[in-house]
């Protein structure tokens, strides 16, 4: 039996037939990426509960965090990848058995760290074909929106109702699936990049942020740090969104620690600099990010959801889910895997 480490199952608010926000997230570890089954299978565990406890139906639009697909690098690539104690020795195994392709792509590579790059472009077809596999049949079997987290893919597309690598730059990407399993045109592709990932994937703009129609009504996607940024907002208030979703991962930055200041620029104008050191983490997330900004976009609700677990040497602490409507503000509570419920109104 898997084992989901689900330490919270919460609902807020009541049903009044508009649907619901469902913020899944979930407990990774590096074996649930070894194939498309087992990541199938740990995802649709927690769709499971969510089932059982009513909380999935037609117009309901479940988000999952950033970065649940950018693991599938390590797909099929053996014991001895997900066994590694850090994900530098990880990384380096898969470099070993993939050599030859490895040097002849990496001489082409144009960013920075041209380790993670070549790395990601060689596995590029097989993450988006897992990724496209395991969220639109999970959309399909439960018959209701999926925001994908996010992957790393070069130049990615949708063709036909498929999430395809191309062979450009990478992108932070986030595909949004129907409840027929079909990827909806646009992509979500992030445009305020972390210093970890900047590297490696190339910021887009702004402007190219989309909406999606849902059953539930129009939705906004912004992921992770493109939370912090007023410009996101703005282009989100255009196309008229009424709820919003911000996938996103937050690894060794405590919760209740003082904040450091923003990690992406530009620092919009309304911050205030003397928040830095003062505010905690969570404050900080709670003040400039989706709670703050939220009425912002226009957007009635919405819900940051992050992830948790033990990737190789990356583990907690981790951020805390935050859920807003237009009356209250609330934060999960889980160090586990949590599934959070918002009832749309």
């Amino acid at each position: 039996m898997i084992d989901l480490h689900l330490e919270e199952t919460a609902a807020y608010g009541s049903n009044t037939g508009r649907g619901n926000l469902l913020g899944i997230e979930p407990y990774m570890v590096s074996t649930d990426y070894a194939s498309e089954e087992t990541l199938r299978a740990k995802l649709d565990g927690y769709m499971q509960v969510a089932h059982q406890k009513g909380w999935l139906n037609e117009r309901t639009i479940v988000v999952w965090p950033e970065y649940i697909g950018t693991w599938l690098v390590a797909a099929g690539e053996g014991d001895r990848v997900y066994r590694a104690q850090t994900l530098n020795a990880a990384m380096t195994s898969i470099v070993l058995r993939h050599l030859f392709q490895f040097v002849k792509t990496y001489f082409s590579a144009k960013e920075k760290d041209k380790v993670a790059a070549t790395l990601f472009r060689i596995k590029a077809d097989s993450m988006a074909r897992i990724y496209q596999s395991v969220f639109s049949g999970l959309a399909r079997q439960y018959k209701v929106t999926m925001v994908a987290g996010s992957t790393v893919l070069p130049s990615p597309q949708v063709k036909d109702g498929q999430v395809v690598a191309g062979s450009g730059p990478l992108y932070n990407v986030s595909a949004v699936f129907g409840p027929d399993g079909r990827a909806q045109m646009s992509l979500v592709l992030k445009a305020f990049l972390a210093p970890d990932e900047s590297p490696f994937t190339t910021p887009a703009p702004v402007s190219d942020l989309p909406a999606f129609d849902t059953p539930a009504g129009k939705l906004g996607v912004l992921i992770c740090a493109d939370s912090w940024h007023p410009q996101a907002y703005a282009q989100l208030k255009v196309h008229g969104i009424e709820w919003l979703t911000a996938p996103s991962q937050v690894i060794m930055q405590p919760w209740e620690e003082p904040w450091h200041g923003y990690i992406t620029a530009p620092v919009p104008q309304d911050v205030d600099l003397h928040d830095v050191g003062i505010l905690t983490e969570g404050q900080a997330w709670h003040r400039y990010a989706l709670a703050g900004r939220i009425a912002q976009s226009g957007a009635r609700c919405g819900m940051q959801v992050f992830v948790r677990g033990e990737l190789w040497d990356l583990s907690g602490p981790y951020g805390h889910a935050i859920l807003v409507n237009e009356t209250a503000v609330a934060d999960g509570k889980a160090d586990g895997a949590a599934i959070l419920n918002l009832w749309l109104s």
